[in-house]
């Protein structure tokens, strides 16, 4: 009976810090496939690993098409006649921001490729970490040892 205690009780020990470490390399520009995979997605993920008493450290590294549904003024962008986002941008800031508040989800983004859609940083969610390049954010992450898995 005693090893079966101190078996449990090691389980336990070891079970408490269990972390899984995820990062979704975002460059979709599609409103459906953002909404199903990052933000629907991502709470699904996080719920799942919470039911096992599991921790779930999500980031989302943002280039390619991706950069549009994290500007705020999108008048003053590039993206200025996407009529699709223009409709949908307060919903999905919302829903992006939830995902940073409730889920903690870290999000980082390409500076090069702000600079060649000249997004300015203040136009972005003040909680979107600016990274020198997707790729330098990406091998970070997946050295530090998250999973990697694409959205395109």
């Amino acid at each position: 009976m005693k090893i079966l205690l101190l078996l449990i009780s090691i389980w336990a020990f070891l079970s408490a810090d269990v972390v899984k470490k995820v990062v979704f390399d975002l460059t979709t520009g599609d409103i459906k496939t953002f909404e199903k995979k990052v933000l629907s997605g991502i709470a699904h993920q996080k719920a799942y690993y919470e039911g096992k008493l599991e921790e779930l450290e999500v980031t989302v590294v943002i280039h390619g098409n991706a950069y549009k549904f994290f500007v705020k003024d999108l008048d003053s962008s590039t993206f200025k006649n996407d009529k699709e986002l223009l409709k949908s941008q307060s919903e999905l800031s919302k829903r992006i921001r939830t995902l940073f508040d409730t889920y903690d989800v870290e999000f980082l983004i390409c500076a090069v490729g702000m600079k060649n859609l000249k997004i300015d940083k203040t136009n972005i969610y003040d909680f979107v970490k600016v990274v020198a390049t997707s790729t330098i954010g990406l091998i970070d992450k997946q050295n530090d040892g998250s999973a990697y898995i694409p959205i395109n």
